[in-house]
């Protein structure tokens, strides 16, 4: 017998298992915010989505976007629309309407769904229909009666079909699509919460934004098992750690820069006699943070530590680091240096190097391909192997990243084509030459650093050259800082030598990334 795995199963079975059970804890006083839904309404309201898009003409694969920060609704689209054989695009809210609208164009949405607060980027675009998620415009769309009241058209449902296309930024400066399918997406989750250990009993804090990868598959996974999700907008250390007492919360994935704003707000609490919550799963990546401050999440949070390594093109799942219990026994100091590998493959996955040091992957996991980029998916997976972009080594079982081949620095967990912001300051009359590189940063883990030569007798102020990359761009994506140089280093042949750019900034580390 060989049933299709697709992410519906994950709602279906929660619904039936928990029905009467709280499934989702929404963000309060947000306009549309659902409060407090079952797994039976959660399971209703994806079914009125679907119900909607039927009589929206909105076909089974067709793509309907969403561009929102977390929220009950955006977990509920991604079986509203996945699971009744539509396409989920999730978008990036932080994006310029320009950047937004290549993405709707390029994946040829038929729908866009977005935040209220997004009301100013979203009316710039065109010749999309958009659905403002307010509670009054989608009404019908999540309404629980229709989703009991109506039967969605049936869908033949098939593992190799399109799931989801996530944007990702790549080495030039328009994003690619990554496909990623209902098998990809179902066995990464599956793998992802078995190495985690997620159980019913678990409350997961949205910390990680839901447009990244799904989450991680993160959600899909609690699904599956019938654990609480409760949704968080606001990423600031305090309200995580409130958040967390409030909702007993046991289980968050958050990329460095949430770990240093939990930390700090932890040392605030501390010094005002005030507890923080304990006994908390962390999961952490897009950069693997400094061993101290691993060491400082384990010992004055007391919470647990988990690394993985992944790429979007990849549902992210490649490597674990979750401390087994031969370590149990170690200094604190020698076991997060050990948890600050990438980690040993997950269950299915392969790993290897090429003759130059990229890390190579094979898993269930790796993508279908480029939405419409035949060429960029062949080069992707040349030899049958996916191709990370990533220099690293192996450490017996473990990998160990040490290098970014590609011209893509990651800032917040997010991350940033280098060319793109390179294309954006040469817009600037002012600038003659220009290399965008990744520095260390110890809250965002690498910052982008633009290093400019002016035109002959043209002048521009550092900060001028930020504001002129922020009006055009996602502001995550522009220089942090910009520094004024006399010549760029370039072999004989003209191409910039961006590794002697980066040395004097990575100066004394091993790795090459942070």
């Amino acid at each position: 017998m060989r049933v299709p795995l697709t992410i519906g199963d994950f709602l279906e079975r929660a619904a039936t298992v928990y029905g009467d059970r709280i499934a989702v804890t929404d963000e309060p006083d947000v306009a549309g915010s659902l409060g407090r839904i079952t797994y039976g309404e959660l399971h209703e309201r994806a079914r009125a989505m679907a119900v909607g898009f039927d009589s929206m003409g909105i076909g089974q694969g067709e793509r309907v976007a969403i561009v929102s920060p977390n929220s009950a609704r955006f977990l509920i689209s991604y079986f509203g629309v996945s699971g009744f054989g539509r396409v989920l695009v999730p978008v990036n809210f932080r994006l310029t309407s320009d950047e937004i609208a290549y993405i709707v164009e390029h994946s040829g949405t038929s729908l866009l769904l977005y935040d209220p607060d997004l009301d100013e980027v979203v009316s710039r675009l065109s010749g999309v229909k958009a659905v403002r998620l307010d509670g009054v415009q989608d009404a019908e769309l999540f309404d629980p009666a229709i989703g009991r009241g109506s039967e969605p058209s049936r869908w033949e449902a098939e593992e190799e079909a399109t799931c989801s296309i996530n944007y990702t930024s790549g080495t030039t400066s328009r994003p690619k699509g990554v496909q990623l399918t209902h098998r990809n997406c179902w066995l990464n989750a599956v793998s992802f919460g078995w190495h985690t250990g997620v159980s019913d009993r678990d409350v997961l804090l949205h910390t990680l934004p839901m447009f990244h990868a799904n989450g991680w598959g993160m959600p899909y996974a609690v699904t599956a098992m019938g654990g609480h999700h409760v949704v968080q907008r606001r990423i600031e250390g305090e309200v995580i750690l409130t958040r967390i007492e409030r909702e007993g919360v046991t289980l968050l994935c958050a990329a460095p820069a949430v770990v240093a704003s939990v930390l700090a707000a932890s040392e605030d609490r501390r010094a005002e006699g005030r507890p923080a919550p304990s006994g908390v799963r962390i999961v952490v990546a897009g950069a693997p943070p400094p061993s101290k401050t691993i060491e400082r999440v384990e010992q004055a949070l007391g919470w647990e530590f988990i690394q993985i390594y992944g790429l979007t093109e990849t549902s992210p799942l490649l490597t674990i680091n979750r401390a087994p219990a031969e370590w149990d026994e170690l200094a604190p100091d020698e076991r997060a240096r050990r948890l600050s590998r990438a980690g040993v493959p997950a269950v299915g996955v392969r790993m290897a190097l090429s003759d130059d040091g990229e890390v190579l992957a094979r898993s269930n996991h790796v993508f279908e391909g480029y939405w419409r980029q035949p060429e960029e998916t062949a080069e992707a997976l040349e030899g049958g192997w996916f191709h990370t972009g990533d220099g690293g080594y192996e450490d017996g079982a473990y990998t160990v990243i040490t290098d970014r081949k590609k011209d893509v620095i990651i800032t917040g967990g997010e991350n940033v084509s280098s060319i793109e912001v390179e294309d954006v300051l040469y817009q600037h009359a002012a600038v003659a030459e220009v290399a965008v590189i990744g520095v260390p940063d110890e809250q965002w883990g690498e910052s982008v650093l633009a290093l400019v030569v002016l035109r002959p007798g043209a002048s521009a102020t550092e900060q001028e050259l930020i504001e002129h990359c922020r009006a055009r761009m996602a502001h995550f994506k522009a220089p942090r800082a910009v520094e004024i140089r006399q010549v760029l280093a370039r072999t004989a042949t003209g191409k910039l030598q961006k590794y002697k750019l980066r040395q004097p900034y990575w100066e004394g580390r091993d790795r090459q990334v942070n």
